[in-house]
């Protein structure tokens, strides 16, 4: 009887994860946000078998054709597919925001959880240097930090024998997400420390203290755990902005380079070469474009209805 029992009130209770998911579905702009961010990750995972071509395979023969069967979206003016191109460009925006959201994890949720818990000096030294990144415009700086660590980079590659390495694309990527880290961690600790400030004072934190359990076995299983909703959300809007931010240093010249597909690099390329030179080709402007700023609205709406989802006062 009692097993029976604890079984219905079990199925009576939904897992909190149900319920958020119920949330999202019911909000339409938050499941347009989910919908899109699970189709780019998909795009990226499956990008060698969904591109009909290699994303930096040429043939001048077909250079600035026209959207047709066999090229969707048409060609540049060095015969790349463009449908290939940005299918690949998902695969590097998804690398570069995950590996960006990891670093920010990995400097911000540590120094915010120190500077809220034991305050004092070690509060005055993170929050100061979280103020010398905020005085400064955040997408300038991520400039000056990108230009500023890229030759840096690939003078230290050259010296150490990695010509091919420096040469590559790959460094490129290092460089993106070693700006955008360094830059973006101070919002994440500060956030941080006001959850922890919020948490430490109360009951099962201070009877966690009573019974003898370790100051790092606290923030980690008692503390963090219920500041993670906040967390969360300032996660998934901050995606939005890091694919933004990858748009802006690969268009500027910084970030990815050309045959390296990005987003960014070939809007670039398109609005300032190939356009000019053909101005029917204006679907290489327009297209990854309108796939940049649908994929930065989709996190947005998707932080929103997150927020909805995990805050229970709405």
């Amino acid at each position: 009887m009692t097993r029976s029992l604890n079984r219905v009130m079990t199925w009576g209770v939904r897992p909190p994860w149900l319920q958020v998911a119920r949330r999202i579905v019911r909000n339409p702009p938050a499941l347009f946000g989910l919908v899109v961010v699970i189709g780019v990750v998909l795009v990226a995972l499956l990008a060698p078998v969904l591109a009909p071509y290699p994303y930096d395979k040429q043939n001048l023969d077909a250079a600035a054709q026209p959207p047709s069967a066999a090229h969707w979206l048409g060609t540049d003016a060095l015969g790349r597919d463009m449908f290939s191109r940005i299918i690949w460009g998902a695969r590097s925006a998804v690398f570069v925001i995950v590996m960006v959201t990891l670093v920010g994890l990995a400097l911000g949720v540590p120094l915010g959880a120190a500077a809220g818990y034991w305050g004092g000096w070690v509060d005055t030294l993170v929050m100061r240097l979280a103020d010398v990144l905020f005085a400064f415009p955040g997408l300038l700086f991520v400039f000056f930090v990108a230009a500023t660590i890229k030759p840096g980079i690939e003078a230290w590659a050259r010296a150490m024998g990695w010509r091919d390495l420096a040469q590559s694309g790959y460094l490129s990527y290092g460089v993106v997400i070693l700006s955008l880290g360094i830059v973006g961690w101070a919002g994440l600790a500060r956030l941080v420390r006001a959850q922890v400030l919020t948490v430490k004072e109360r009951e099962f934190v201070i009877a966690a203290h009573a019974l003898g359990v370790p100051t790092g076995r606290v923030i980690t299983r008692h503390i963090l755990p219920n500041a993670l909703a906040p967390i969360i959300i300032a996660l998934s809007m901050g995606m939005g902005d890091i694919a933004l931010s990858e748009g802006y240093l690969s268009f500027m010249g910084i970030g990815l380079q050309p045959p390296a597909p990005s987003w960014g690099n070939i809007l670039a390329e398109s609005a300032g070469r190939y356009w000019r030179a053909f101005p029917q080709m204006v679907w290489l402007v327009w297209i990854p474009g309108a796939i940049l700023a649908a994929v930065v609205f989709a996190f947005n709406f998707l932080g929103d209805g997150l927020n909805e989802a995990l805050n229970p006062e709405i």
